[in-house]
């Protein structure tokens, strides 16, 4: 009578593994889905204020 439980038991841990790895991908997913919403011109642009912003943090440290 015990193996049955032993059985569930691996069967819920499967379950739970299972649902696990479908979560991550459908997180992956809708990052991946954000990602490629940007046109060329957006990410360009993001890319010039990050650049910005980090240089004007380097030379913020540089005073120190």
């Amino acid at each position: 009578m015990r193996w049955w439980r032993r059985a569930g038991l691996w069967k819920a841990l499967g379950i739970a593994g299972f649902l696990g790895v479908a979560a991550t991908g459908a997180v992956v997913v809708r990052s991946e889905r954000r990602r490629r919403a940007y046109t060329p011109e957006e990410i360009r642009s993001r890319l010039h204020e990050r650049l910005d912003q980090a240089a004007g943090d380097r030379a913020a440290g540089d005073g120190s």
